[in-house]
């Protein structure tokens, strides 16, 4: 694109817009001014910029951008507020270079203060927001790139840069600093002329040609996915191998996506472990932590590993075992290796024999966590299951579930079956506070389907609530608020008596820092952005409650249904 000629903050919007980029994610400071003023521009349908969206906090902004990311596996772009800003947001920022979440950052600062001729950026610049090596330095360890442009003629081709690493393997947030005395700048050169985002190449054909021997000889292989589900094509790939192969598909306890119907009878559950004792290969697909800790891996069995990032440079440690492991996009390469395969074992009946063994053992767990849930049908104290199993019943087809639960993401991931391949995404990585983010981004990827957070009162907490709730009600954005309230932190108790079980603190049930209590009104919150809010307290009340929060939504107002369950203390 030709921005020569152009203002720095038109370039900006233009460039942008030419990547492919339709939205910016924005909780933004006053150096935006010059961005703000083209915004209001009036463009021909043929000078294409992206939509923003003002999220009035850091957390939000990063979390719609990585929610929007998942849901479309297109690229966004975010804004924020220079140095203080760009902390803010680090802690979403990290989450989502872990779960390897594309995104385009850029915050503005000065490093003229006032001397330089043109507009004065302001004396709050030196007095509160300036630190030495400004904002790129500080954001540095939680993104994947970090820059800050040093001149005026470097600017545009760096945007269009940032947004091709940004997709380039293994893909994650890339964070730009833009001085706001280049966005006032009259640009003096333009970006290159051609410059696409980069695609992933497949997996070596080699690699691909030796694991499908490897899956030919197995006589009991299984296949763990974790991140597999960011594609729904990889995952209808998936199907087919495992069908090819007669073997379970077993997720883990953290899955960030649906990464294999959960009603197939090829679905092994999300625990790994019983399946390993008997396996001979162990496959790996986008997988981080299928095993813990990483030396406890199958005994007698080889394992491959097959996956964009396999080795998930991100982290300090990862310890595992590894026979075979293939680096390349997985949709494309499964698709190699199914072909590979199917030359191989055309025609093996065992491998139907032990399909359909699998699926009884599917068939009977499916069964036994029904049992289970429904014997809690009257229990008061609400069950977790009791309300998944309710929630699973009354779910629209096309509805889109956002998890940010610790305790209660292992009842959540069994009992809410009903969920397809692209209709369930994880809402954190480690630090709570992005759930609430993450589904409104999943909201403005798809307005017209219903979007359901299950949260803890914990969670829920550590959320920018107002900000985002504030976010719903201007954009029209609604969400279903399932708040899983246990009054305080069961994963912080939960440690203690497993450490010390003798202890004093299990001995005297003094359990320090786990309790929020007294439990606010936490549906008010919703009533005070016009939304539906109430507390169950009566199991009975678990399904009318969600009807009634699913009506709210599909009439355009945010719900909120708290769910009061055992007190943690």
């Amino acid at each position: 694109m030709d921005v020569k000629g152009l203002s720095g903050a038109e370039a900006f919007l233009g460039l942008l817009g030419k990547m492919g980029i339709e939205y910016i994610f924005a909780s933004p400071g006053s150096e935006w001014a010059p961005v703000w003023e083209y915004l209001a521009k009036p463009y021909s349908p043929g000078e294409a910029i992206p939509q923003y969206l003002s999220s009035r906090h850091e957390e939000i902004s990063v979390g719609m951008a990585s929610g929007y990311a998942k849901a479309t596996g297109t690229l966004p772009a975010v804004m924020l507020h220079t140095t203080v800003g760009a902390l803010h947001a680090t802690m979403a920022l990290r989450g989502a270079l872990h779960e390897e979440v594309p995104m385009v950052v850029f915050t503005g600062e000065s490093i003229g203060f006032g001397e330089e001729q043109g507009p004065d950026p302001g004396a709050q610049w030196l007095r509160h927001l300036a630190d030495v090596g400004g904002p790129a330095r500080l954001v540095e360890p939680c993104v994947k790139w970090s820059v800050g442009v040093n001149t005026p003629a470097l600017m545009p081709a760096t945007i269009q840069r940032a947004c091709q690493l940004a997709m380039s393997i293994p893909r994650g947030p890339v964070f730009v600093s833009l001085p706001m005395e280049y966005l006032f700048a009259t640009m003096a050169t333009s970006a290159p002329a051609a410059a696409s985002l980069p695609h992933c190449p497949t997996a070596d054909p080699r690699g691909i040609e030796e694991l499908a021997r490897m899956l030919a000889e197995a006589k009991n292989p299984v296949i763990i996915p974790e991140e597999l589900g960011r594609t729904v094509g990889a995952v209808e790939r998936l199907v087919e191998l495992a069908e090819l192969l007669g073997a379970p598909v077993v997720e883990t306890r953290d899955p960030g996506y649906v990464n294999f119907p959960r009603t197939h009878p090829l679905h092994g559950g999300n625990d790994p472990g019983p399946y390993l004792q008997d396996a001979d290969l162990v496959l790996l697909l986008n997988a981080v932590r299928p095993w813990h800790p990483p030396s406890a891996g199958p005994r007698g069995a080889r394992v491959a590993v097959l996956g964009e990032s396999p080795l998930r440079p991100e982290l300090p440690y990862w310890g595992l075992s590894i026979d075979l492991c293939l680096a390349g996009e997985t949709e494309s390469s499964l698709g190699q290796l199914i072909e590979r395969l199917t030359e191989r074992i055309a025609g093996d009946a065992t491998r139907a024999r032990r399909a359909a063994e699998w699926g009884q053992r599917h068939q009977q767990r499916k069964q036994a966590w029904a049992e289970e849930a429904l014997a809690l049908k009257n229990r008061r104290p609400i069950d977790t299951r009791w309300i998944v199993r309710e929630l699973n019943e009354v779910l629209p087809s096309d509805a889109i579930v956002v998890d940010e639960t610790i305790t209660h993401r292992s009842h959540i991931v069994s009992h809410l079956d009903r969920l397809k391949p692209g209709a369930f995404f994880s809402g954190f990585c480690g630090g709570l506070g992005t759930g609430l983010g993450t589904a409104l981004g999943v909201k403005a990827a798809a307005p017209v389907r219903p979007v359901i957070v299950t949260i803890g009162d914990g969670a829920f907490s550590y959320n920018p609530v107002l900000a985002a709730l504030g976010v719903s009600q201007e954009y029209g954005m609604p969400l279903l608020i399932v708040m899983f309230n246990n009054h305080g932190y069961l994963s912080q108790k939960s440690g203690v008596p497993r450490y010390y079980p003798e202890g004093w603190a299990v001995k005297s049930k003094t359990f320090v820092g786990t309790s929020i209590t007294p439990s606010p009104d936490y549906a008010a919150i919703a009533r005070a952005f016009e939304g539906y809010g109430e507390k169950v307290e009566e199991p009975s009340e678990v399904r009318p409650a969600l009807e009634r929060g699913l009506k709210a939504v599909a009439s355009g107002q945010l719900a909120l249904i708290d769910f009061w369950l055992d007190a943690v203390n």
